[in-house]
């Protein structure tokens, strides 16, 4: 089977824009995307920060209104900020009239283990293992592998803690990410019950056909637990270069044949920007080293325009740079080039793009041209 191409949107807000932009933008790519042959069309969650993807459970039902024959997902649900009846209700509600073409997409964001400098360990192996910024960056057979990105480098966490104390009730208490998956399937598939053995069925959501993925950036649980459950994993090298390529292993390591999988699947993200040549896809993606330093400095800025942007100082540079060395920006050739490269290295079943500039326009053709790419280079290999 070929290997296909799908996109995460996250619908970024550019500098001088607004939410509402943004979210059209969002529905106008979808549209793009199902005409240009791209498998799916996933949504990212993130909240306070100047991306209009906050509700994707929302947005899911926003496009896949917009769209008619793409498959539409989540990519992920951050579970620690919902209820499992909550996310399948949620889909239920959309596959109701879109059957038979979500993706349900889980992340372990808001869980008290993936609590935002509360540890700053991965787990290789069953061992824990410290996060660290020493070493030097990798190549592997063209893969840029820069050393894990520590969160105790982010120094003021007090955007990031505030975030948690509004997504959630007071006192409420996340269930383990393991509990909270099995909960959803018990759901979809119509065989749960509350502690107190009470059986309960949701509707609509109980019974839709829809793909139950898990997402993940490191070898730790996420990764593991799809292995063991048999699920799709979402490796995401995008927004962890530095130990994505360890998740997918530690997945391929822990993988038991389900109902779902007879063998693992993996779709492995990365960050792309493409334009004509080299030097015009570098502008446009000039200002992404910025807009990660807002995130990881405690901010929430919009994305900056390349036009009216200063460079990144010294210290800025070092902040991002992982996400930087990885970013895939170039010509058509450039950049089918690099993702060939990640795919052997990864075997990955798909690629998952993101992109984002400043320009909308400038998102479609990059879109565009790496579709056009990637389906020449399919023919080619055929």
């Amino acid at each position: 089977m070929s290997v296909g191409l799908s996109i995460l949107d996250l619908s970024p807000i550019s500098e001088g824009s607004s939410a509402a932009q943004a979210l059209r933008n969002t529905v106008d790519l979808a549209r793009h995307a199902e005409q240009w042959g791209y498998r799916r069309f996933w949504l990212a969650e993130h909240h306070f920060v100047s991306v209009a993807s906050s509700s994707s459970l929302t947005l899911l039902g926003l496009v896949a209104a917009a769209t008619s024959r793409i498959r539409v997902g989540t990519g992920a649900v951050q579970v620690g900020h919902h209820t499992s009846a909550s996310i399948v209700e949620a889909f239920g509600t959309v596959d109701a009239l879109y059957p038979g073409r979500l993706d349900l997409g889980l992340g372990r964001s808001g869980h008290r283990r993936s609590q935002f400098g509360a540890s700053a360990t991965t787990t290789k192996g069953g061992h824990p293992v410290l996060d660290t910024v020493t070493g030097r960056t990798e190549v592997r057979d063209g893969v840029v592998v820069p050393p894990p990105f520590d969160p105790r480098r982010v120094t003021d966490r007090s955007r990031f803690l505030a975030s948690v104390e509004a997504l959630q009730q007071p006192g409420a208490q996340a269930l383990d990410f393991a509990d909270q998956v099995a909960e959803v399937q018990a759901l979809l598939e119509g065989r749960y019950f509350t502690g107190s053995g009470v059986e309960l069925h949701a509707v609509p959501g109980e019974g839709i056909d829809t793909e139950l993925w898990l997402f993940g950036s490191s070898a730790g649980e996420s990764a593991e637990l799809a292995g063991k459950s048999g699920l799709p994993f979402a490796a995401a090298y995008h927004v962890a270069p530095g130990s994505a390529l360890d998740a997918v292993a530690a997945y391929r390591a822990a993988f038991r044949p389900s109902e779902q999988l007879a063998e693992p699947y993996v779709i492995v993200s990365a960050d792309v920007v493409a334009a004509a040549d080299d030097n015009t896809a570098r502008h446009h993606a000039s200002t992404y080293g910025h807009w990660v330093h807002s995130i990881r400095s405690g901010g929430a800025a919009e994305y900056p325009d390349p036009a009216t942007t200063s460079p990144l100082t010294s210290d800025q540079h070092r902040l991002v740079e992982d996400r930087l060395a990885s970013q895939i920006v170039g010509s058509p050739t450039t950049v089918v080039e690099r993702l060939e490269a990640l795919q052997r290295v990864t075997g990955a079943d798909e690629l998952l793009i993101t992109t984002i500039t400043h320009d909308h326009a400038d998102r479609l053709e990059s879109h565009r041209l790496l579709a056009e790419a990637w389906e020449s280079r399919t023919a080619r290999a055929a």
